[in-house]
């Protein structure tokens, strides 16, 4: 089975209380769609976990993304490394767990993810006249930072279902569970992706409490809740 989530941002229990739940074993997928760091209290302890994972696939989000700033700027100011390494764990609730390993796998994170059935991006990518842009031409800023995608008007008509998180669900609809956008002339439920134009991951975990996954071959979501 293939899993998708975004969004974890540093909460490790309630992320492994829904490996629990879905029952994630050797023969599944899982793909994070940035922002695995930040708000919550172990974003280096679940970041070394998800690097460590042999199917586990992440991208980077604008979390990750600001971070590679900060620690590039680092690199350009000093060649002492055991201070750029003492202020990146300074970044971090959790910094303490920060080795170098951690850094470069930050490092080396792409910008999407494409397989046979859908394209995985964090925030989002340009649709032109109802097509989505070629990804070579899309910008980091553009995959990491968009808010046009989230929006109900944007349909991208593509082959394969976009998708993303980034901006919380409830901004739109008021709760906190994945938002599906079936294409024109389909059914509201279909256990085929296909059947769906894009796929909105966030669950805001940091706002109420509820981190969600979409598995890709039954699109069913599944939740766990934490504290609000």
């Amino acid at each position: 089975m293939e899993y998708c989530i975004s969004d974890i941002h540093g909460y490790y229990d309630l992320f492994c209380r829904l490996l629990d739940k879905i029952r994630f074993g050797g023969g599944d997928r899982l793909y994070v769609l940035g922002d695995i760091i930040d708000k919550g209290p172990q974003s280096i302890r679940l970041a070394k976990l998800l690097f460590s994972m042999k199917n586990v696939t992440c991208i980077a989000g604008n979390h990750e993304y600001d971070f590679l700033k900060f620690y590039r700027a680092l690199m350009q100011q000093t060649e002492d490394y055991d201070f750029v390494l003492r202020e990146c764990r300074a970044y971090f609730s959790d910094g303490e767990l920060l080795d170098w390993d951690t850094v470069d796998c930050f490092d080396l994170l792409p910008f999407y993810v494409e397989t046979q059935k859908f394209l995985g991006v964090h925030a989002g990518v340009p649709v032109v006249n109802g097509k989505i842009a070629p990804l070579d031409g899309v910008s980091a800023e553009q995959f990491v930072y968009d808010r046009r995608f989230k929006d109900a008007d944007v349909l991208p008509q593509g082959e394969k279902c976009v998708l993303y998180g980034h901006t919380p669900v409830r901004s739109l609809t008021g709760r906190d569970e994945i938002l599906l956008y079936p294409r024109a002339g389909v059914c509201t439920v279909s256990e085929n992706i296909a059947d769906y134009c894009k796929v909105h991951l966030d669950t805001g975990v940091y706002f109420g409490g509820t981190l969600g996954c979409f598995a890709v071959d039954t699109c069913r979501c599944y939740y766990v809740e934490g504290q609000k």
